[in-house]
């Protein structure tokens, strides 16, 4: 704790607060030279995608696998409304990168709503026919013209696994960090810091509001903005903790996922 403590301070200047807190002592910030995906092994991507949700909802959730020819397929039905993946294209970036993996659940309304955006970055990509700017612009026009839409209710996203490899900051930062950050997001569709108290830009504390491609679209303008709630302390650990086997699998598959 007292390195990741050390790191954050380094990095306050530039990333947002929600992240710099669990960054991980095994960060690594390089930009991939190969941006080509790799299909992940079966086991271990449905094993990673379902740590994301609690344990008393993997048995029914439906499991989205993702083929790099493809884009995502289902895996397994499920039969609570709740689905899980592995994302690979944060498509807010406008980069292809390798080296992105990150297990997101969503309920049904997240399901609904907010994953056919992860499921067409996945296909568009895959289908070697766009560069990632052309990616980010066709989903960003297709918010505009309604074809997207924000959540009509209040729901959750949980995002519990272990470890995730993502871009901690806003769309025009590139660095990506391998960090410990198992939390809750609440669907918070055209909210701002503002509204939920965390002023400055929502570097004062949690919970932070979360919305990247309020950047492109304005401010009150993006639907896909969420509450960010971490985990305490001693259950993070208790995640850690529990899945030292997923962890040792996932490291073994790719360093940079090693904490």
């Amino acid at each position: 704790m007292e390195t990741m403590t050390s790191q954050a301070k380094k990095c306050r200047g530039s990333l947002s607060l929600f992240a710099i807190l669990f960054i991980s002592a095994q960060s690594f910030a390089q930009k991939p030279t190969d941006t080509k995906l790799e299909k992940m092994p079966v086991g271990l991507e449905t094993d990673y995608a379902l740590s994301a949700l609690p344990p008393q909802l993997r048995p029914g959730a439906t499991v989205y696998l993702l083929d790099p020819a493809k884009g995502y397929y289902i895996a397994r039905k499920g039969s609570n409304g709740f689905i899980t993946f592995v994302m690979r294209t944060a498509w807010e970036w406008a980069e292809f990168r390798n080296d992105v993996i990150t297990a997101i659940s969503y309920d049904a309304e997240g399901a609904r709503t907010i994953f056919p955006v992860y499921e067409a970055a996945a296909a568009m990509r895959a289908s070697g026919k766009f560069t990632a700017l052309q990616v980010r612009n066709i989903i960003i026009d297709r918010i505009k013209k309604g074809i997207y839409k924000a959540p009509a209710k209040p729901g959750l996203s949980y995002m519990l696994a272990p470890v995730m490899r993502v871009y901690p900051a806003k769309p025009d930062q590139h660095e990506v960090m391998t960090m410990v950050m198992p939390h809750y997001m609440f669907y918070a569709p055209y909210l701002t810091n503002d509204d939920i108290g965390n002023i400055p830009d929502g570097q004062a504390d949690f919970p932070v509001l979360v919305n990247p491609e309020a950047m492109f679209l304005g401010k009150r303008k993006a639907p896909y903005g969420y509450i960010i709630v971490p985990k305490g302390e001693k259950e993070r650990a208790k995640i850690v903790a529990d899945n030292k086997v997923l962890l040792k699998r996932l490291a073994d598959y790719r360093s940079f996922m090693k904490i």
